[in-house]
């Protein structure tokens, strides 16, 4: 799976670019707030349909436009197809093939993208909504009927929490709605939580001989989730189905009295225990960044042996981040397997082979130069 072209039409800082891609090795380089992140932020909106930086759409668009756009060529199963993401400020458009497609979850997975940015170095240290934010979008990227279930319950979340907040106040003294809410809540929560458990298990299954190989044998990683209701990795549909609901009906007085909903995904975590101590909490800073690689890496091989193909990965500014070991460890991996883009001030100090045949990119002030 590769890129083949990206364009950009008033996109952040690029009034209008186009570029072609090399299979391998792609590297950015130019000063920072030049453009180097927009432009690997707009790969990854090409996939996701959403930022990793802002929620909001509009701060994508060139202030002065009235929509952006990306469109980009794409190589997978042997086929091209195009896609494209509008953004204006009306709302957003993914078409996949020329096709407007009416629901995310049926674009989602058709780019298959693997960020690595300084800010998934937090991933280990960082707040449990980082780490829930990793697993859904992988999720989403290898089951993007994931995507659908997950949109119904943060709607039905919000629609409970308000409705909590009613209660709270004495507005409303009637349960038999916040009881049907509760209801329709279990149904996806329920199916999240399943299919992470199914993610958890094959992520440990390439994290924890990946990370073994970066710590030369001397650390075992381990990853746990950390459920705010009793459940675990055994239980089918149904039982995590009752499982909610007993929990529920425990805590409605308690998330009447606090108005707002106490036990779901939403509330989970994950836990990255190193040789049985948990890395966020007693690991060292090298500890903590060979996790967040280890499962970065992982996630690579995960969405190649579910989908079939390599991802695409996106290196933003990360590479300085790691030291020698771990930056050659993190190339000789994805050497000739992965279409990668590297974003960076300068590639000097960075000696790997896989750098020597790399496509070069100079940017400057939203303008993009390739290297001859």
């Amino acid at each position: 799976m590769h890129i083949q072209d990206l364009t950009l039409r008033s996109y952040r800082n690029y009034d209008q670019l186009s570029l072609s891609f090399d299979h391998t090795i792609n590297v950015i380089i130019g000063e920072n707030a030049q453009g180097k992140t927009n432009l690997m932020e707009a790969i990854y909106v090409l996939a996701f349909t959403r930022s990793h930086r802002t929620p909001r759409d509009k701060e994508l668009i060139q202030w002065d436009a009235e929509y952006g756009k990306i469109k980009g060529t794409i190589f997978k199963r042997n086929r091209r197809f195009p896609l494209e993401i509008i953004l204006s400020n009306k709302g957003k458009k993914a078409k996949l093939n020329h096709i407007e497609q009416k629901r995310l979850s049926d674009y989602i997975g058709a780019l298959n993208v693997v960020m690595f940015a300084p800010e998934d170095l937090n991933l280990v240290k960082g707040s449990p909504q980082v780490r829930r934010r990793f697993i859904d979008m992988e999720i989403g990227q290898i089951q993007p009927t994931y995507i659908y279930h997950l949109g119904q319950y943060q709607k039905i979340l919000r629609q409970r929490n308000h409705l909590l907040k009613e209660l709270q106040r004495r507005r409303e003294s009637d349960l038999t709605m916040l009881r049907v809410l509760t209801d329709q809540l279990i149904e996806h929560a329920a199916t999240i939580i399943e299919r992470r458990f199914r993610f958890l298990q094959l992520l440990r299954e390439w994290a924890t001989p990946i990370h073994e190989g970066i710590s030369r044998k001397l650390e075992k990683l381990e990853i746990a989730y950390d459920a705010s209701v009793k459940v675990s990795e055994t239980m089918n549909l149904e039982t995590i189905k009752s499982t909610y609901q007993e929990k529920f009906e425990s805590i409605e007085s308690k998330e009447v009295e606090r108005g707002t909903t106490l036990a779901g995904p939403h509330r989970d975590d994950l836990i990255f225990y190193v040789n049985g101590k948990d890395v966020q909490t007693y690991g060292s800073q090298g500890q903590q960044r060979t996790t967040a690689l280890s499962l970065k890496l992982a996630e690579i091989e995960l969405i190649h042996s579910e989908v079939g193909e390599y991802p695409i990965l996106l290196l933003d500014d990360v590479l300085s981040e790691l030291d020698d070991f771990r930056q050659s460890h993190l190339l000789h991996t994805i050497q000739g397997k992965v279409q990668t883009f590297v974003s960076t001030t300068s590639i000097d100090g960075i000696e790997h082979e896989a750098l020597e045949e790399a496509e070069i990119f100079h940017v400057k002030e939203g303008t993009i130069e390739v290297q001859k």
